[in-house]
C-alpha cells in the first residue's frame, strides 16, 4: 500500500545477515519453492498505490521481470542495485514519494508460475518482494513468454491514485528478451487471475489499456539470450515504439529506470541526469546513455514515444 520510507541503512544490515549467513537474497527460490509466494500470488487480488499523509503524492512505478531461463541473472542484479534507484529517485528528487511494486513473469503455456505480483511498497518491503520471486528458469523455449498476462494484471488489477486523483499515468517498465503471445487467453486469466472472461483479449488492445494508466517501457539486456535479436526488437518496437529499449549493459536497468522516471516527472533533463550518475560513480554512465540516446536535452520523450501530451474528457493525462 505504500507505507513506511526506505532505509539503505535497514538494507545495508539485511546484506550483511545474508552474507554472514550464507542466505540468498533470493532464499524464498533458491531453497526450492516451485510455488508462488502467497503475499506474490495474483489470484483474485488488486494491488492498490495510495496518497497518504506521509506520502501524499504517491506515484506509482511497477517493475516487472521475466524470470525466464533466457534472463539469466538479471533480477539479481537489481535486487543488488535497489539502493542506487531509490537513492536516485529520493535523493535527487526525481519523484517525491514513489512506491514500487515488483513482479514477475513466465510463460502460462508450461510454467508452475507464470505471474508473481508484489505490492507497491515505499519502504524496505519492497526488497522482501523481490526476495519472495522464485526465478523459475523455464520457459517453453518458443521465443515466447506471458508478457500480456502482466499487461492484463495491472490494466485492470491495479488502483493508482496518481491517476484517479491527479490524472498522471504511473510507470511499468518490464524487462525481457522475448515475444509476448498474440492474445490474452481466458483460460490463463481464470487459473491466475481469477477473472472470468467471455472471451480472448487482442495483444493490441489489453497493450492499449495497460498505457492508459501506466508509461509502458520494454527493457531488453544485453546477455539475455535474445539480445540483439532484430525480430524480438522490432515486435517491441511495433507495440511501444522507441519505448522499447535496449541496453548494452545489464546493470544499467536500475539507473536507466530512475533516469526514465526523472525525465518523465520534468526532474531533469538527459544531461543533468547522466551527471547525477557520474557522481554517485556509477560504471553504468555510458550504457545509459546510449540507451536513452532518443530523448531529448530538455527532457521532453519524442513524439514517437507513449501516448499524446494531452488527451480529452475522461482521457486526459497530465504528464509527457
Amino acid at each position: 500500500m505504500g507505507s513506511g520510507v526506505w532505509s539503505t541503512d535497514v538494507y545495508d544490515a539485511a546484506d550483511r545477515y545474508r552474507r554472514s549467513t550464507g542466505r540468498s537474497a533470493f532464499a524464498y527460490s533458491d531453497s526450492g519453492a516451485r510455488t508462488v509466494h502467497p503475499t506474490l500470488d495474483p489470484h483474485n487480488t488488486v494491488r492498490e498505490s495510495r496518497d497518504s499523509t506521509e506520502h501524499p503524492e504517491s506515484l506509482s512505478i511497477a517493475v516487472i521481470f521475466d524470470v525466464t531461463g533466457s534472463m539469466g541473472d538479471v533480477p539479481r542484479v537489481l535486487q543488488t542495485k535497489l539502493p542506487k534507484l531509490l537513492s536516485l529517485l529520493l535523493r535527487k528528487n526525481y519523484a517525491r514519494d514513489p512506491q514500487i511494486l515488483f513482479g514477475a513473469v513466465g510463460d502460462a503455456t508450461c510454467d508452475r508460475v507464470p505471474l508473481q505480483i508484489g505490492q507497491f511498497e515505499s519502504d524496505n518491503r519492497m526488497d522482501d518482494h523481490l526476495g519472495r520471486i522464485v526465478l523459475e528458469g523455464g520457459g517453453g523455449g518458443q521465443m515466447s513468454e506471458s508478457y500480456e498476462l502482466a499487461f492484463y494484471y495491472l490494466a485492470r488489477h491495479t488502483e493508482l491514485d496518481c491517476f484517479t486523483k491527479r490524472g498522471r499515468r504511473g510507470y511499468l517498465f518490464v524487462i525481457g528478451d522475448e515475444l509476448a503471445y498474440d492474445r490474452v487467453k481466458a483460460r490463463e486469466v481464470r487459473n491466475v487471475c481469477g477473472d472470468d472472461l467471455r472471451e480472448d483479449i487482442p495483444l493490441r488492445r489489453i497493450v492499449s489499456e495497460v498505457r492508459r494508466k501506466y508509461d509502458t517501457y520494454y527493457l531488453l539486456p544485453k546477455g539475455a539470450n535474445y539480445a540483439g535479436n532484430g525480430t524480438v526488437l522490432d515486435f517491441w518496437r511495433g507495440l511501444l515504439g522507441q519505448n522499447a529499449i535496449e541496453l548494452d549493459d545489464p546493470d544499467a536497468v536500475s539507473e536507466t529506470i530512475a533516469l526514465l522516471v526523472g525525465l518523465g516527472e520534468s526532474a531533469i533533463d538527459l544531461e543533468s541526469g547522466l551527471a547525477d550518475l557520474a557522481d554517485a560513480g556509477s560504471t553504468v554512465t555510458s550504457a545509459v546513455s546510449s540507451a536513452l540516446a532518443p530523448v531529448d536535452r530538455g527532457g521532453r520523450v519524442l513524439s514517437t514515444w507513449g501516448l499524446p501530451t494531452t488527451l480529452q474528457g475522461d482521457d486526459r493525462i497530465s504528464r509527457l
